[in-house]
């Protein structure tokens, strides 16, 4: 399989190092903002090219896949371009900062096209444990975390490029929650800026941020972030049981029962199982495994959205039906 990457930051890395080590699977082109970026990457592959424009890539090279791991505010003609060549694509979080993607999604059922989205939560072991454990319990509320430092790139810290932490990572739990849980129906956010703007020049997004959820199922979910920490702290997602607490985090799956702590051990690495569930649909045409497809993702982005409005606003938001 020959694949294509658009974006050569962090993400395209970390899949380009992954894809490596597959059999069968050999990455041909680099599309960057800079031909110096597309062509670093390039030269750690034998066949692999370099480009600046996504178009040129596809015109010069048949490929099976691509993968587009880009800032937040750069989706858009991208995703319009492959489905309009019907190239399959793996898309990181998160989707986009506006409404776009859902016409999108759109286009991508109209084509019946392959995708996968880089929730990689929804592929870790203790996530399906935890899973296995919720169906036996009755969960009262949940409470979800992404307490950490602040990302020092320039688009991350602008709102408009961002859209804020609540979209650019908190987006992860969110997911989480609706994986685990199902439906979001209303969202009311509460963010302030006081700290982080004061420290770096051009920070435009929130400080901290609290977003208390009301899922179709009766639950209530509250979800807080920050990035005024000095290093990474707590990410993950507590679960509130008749039968106790699960705390699900990076590390993995903690069952509490009073004194009694259960705990699992993460034992996969989710970015490899993502990978290769992505590649062996495009390789069989069966996209049943993948676990978060472009069309479920556009649910999480529009509750993420819903969230950001509701902080602006300063109101409860009913969180719309997403419907193709």
């Amino acid at each position: 399989m020959k694949i294509g990457f658009i974006g050569t930051g962090w993400f395209a890395k970390t899949h380009a190092a992954l894809l490596a080590k597959m059999d069968g699977v050999e990455v041909t082109a680099f599309c960057g903002t800079s031909i110096e970026k597309a062509e670093k990457e390039a030269r750690n592959w034998s066949n692999a090219k370099g480009y600046t424009n996504v178009e040129e890539m596809l015109d010069k090279q048949k490929l099976d896949a691509v993968y587009i791991c880009v800032p937040p505010m750069a989706h858009g003609a991208i995703e319009f371009t492959l489905i309009e060549r019907n190239i399959p694509f793996f898309v990181e979080k998160p989707l986009g900062i506006d409404e776009q993607p859902l016409y999108i999604a759109k286009k991508i059922e109209e084509k019946g096209l392959i995708t996968s989205v880089g929730y990689q939560w929804r592929y870790k072991e203790t996530t399906k444990k935890a899973l296995s454990l919720l169906e036996n319990r009755n969960v009262g509320m949940a409470l979800g975390y992404w307490m950490g430092n602040m990302p020092m790139v320039p688009w991350w810290r602008n709102q408009k490029t961002s859209g804020g932490q609540f979209v650019e990572q908190t987006t992860h739990i969110v997911d989480l929650l609706r994986f685990l849980c199902g439906d979001i129906t209303e969202v009311y956010a509460a963010y302030s800026s006081n700290i982080m703007n004061e420290k770096v020049k051009g920070t435009t997004v929130s400080d901290v941020g609290t977003v208390t959820m009301k899922l179709k199922n009766g639950m209530v979910a509250t979800v807080s972030n920050t990035c005024i920490l000095p290093e990474s702290g707590k990410v993950g997602l507590d679960f509130y049981t008749d039968k106790g607490v699960l705390e699900l985090g990076n590390e993995g799956l903690r069952e509490v029962k009073g004194n009694q702590i259960l705990e699992y051990k993460e034992q996969v690495n989710p970015y490899i199982e993502e990978n290769k569930i992505f590649l062996n649909a495009i390789k069989t045409g069966n996209p049943s495994q993948i676990l978060s497809n472009y069309k479920d993702a556009v649910i999480t982005h529009q509750v993420t959205m819903a969230a950001n409005q509701s902080a602006i606003s300063g109101q409860p938001i009913i969180v719309k039906n997403f419907a193709l």
